[in-house]
C-alpha cells in the first residue's frame, strides 16, 4: 500500500467516524457532541429544519428529549474523496418511541439517506453540507416490552442524555 492510498484509507476512517458521532449526538441529545461533526458554517437541510447545522442541533436536542428514547442506524456508507472534499451516500433507519396522545406509546420509523458533503479543514474533517433524503416511514402502537419475560432481565437501558451506560465505557472526548 503506497502513502496515498494509506492516506486514502484514513480519510474513509474519519468520515465514517463522524458519521458516528453525529448518530451518538443526535441519540444521547449531546448538543456538543452534535455540532462537533458539523463545520460551524455547515448546512443542514432535513425537511423540517433548513439551516445551519449548530441551529439544526439547537432545534432538533430539545424536541427528541420529549421522546422516550431513539436510535439513528447507518449503513451502506459510500464515499468519494477528492483532496480536501469528499462526499458520501449513507442509509439510515431512525426509530423513535414516543408516548401517544390519549395514552399508550407510539413507534416512529424512518427510513433515509445522508448526502452529505464534508471538507477537511487544518487536518480535519467534518460535515460542510448535509441533506436527508427521506425514502419510508412506518408508524404505529409500540410494542417495546419492558418488564416481562427476557425483557425484564436486560435492565441496562440506554438514556437521552450523558447518563447513558455508554458514557462510563468510553475513554477521552466521547466518555463521560
Amino acid at each position: 500500500m503506497n502513502a496515498t492510498q494509506l492516506q486514502t484509507l484514513w480519510d474513509h476512517l474519519e468520515i465514517q467516524k463522524l458519521l458516528a458521532i453525529y448518530c451518538r449526538g443526535i441519540d444521547r441529545c449531546d448538543k456538543e457532541l452534535l455540532k462537533s461533526a458539523y463545520w460551524p458554517d455547515a448546512i443542514e437541510e432535513h425537511g423540517l429544519f433548513n439551516g445551519k447545522a449548530w441551529d439544526f442541533a439547537e432545534f432538533i436536542v430539545p424536541m427528541l428529549k420529549t421522546m422516550k428514547l431513539t436510535m439513528h442506524s447507518i449503513s451502506n456508507t459510500l464515499i468519494e474523496i477528492d483532496g480536501d472534499r469528499a462526499s458520501s451516500e449513507t442509509y439510515v433507519v431512525a426509530y423513535h418511541l414516543m408516548d401517544a396522545e390519549g395514552g399508550g406509546q407510539t413507534e416512529m420509523v424512518v427510513g433515509g439517506r445522508y448526502a452529505d458533503q464534508f471538507e477537511r479543514r487544518n487536518g480535519e474533517w467534518r460535515i460542510a453540507r448535509r441533506l436527508f433524503i427521506h425514502d419510508w416511514n412506518q408508524n404505529g402502537a409500540a410494542t417495546v416490552q419492558w418488564e416481562t419475560g427476557l425483557y425484564a432481565q436486560l435492565n441496562v437501558r440506554g438514556r437521552h442524555d450523558r447518563d447513558d451506560p455508554s458514557y462510563g465505557r468510553m475513554i477521552g472526548r466521547y466518555g463521560a
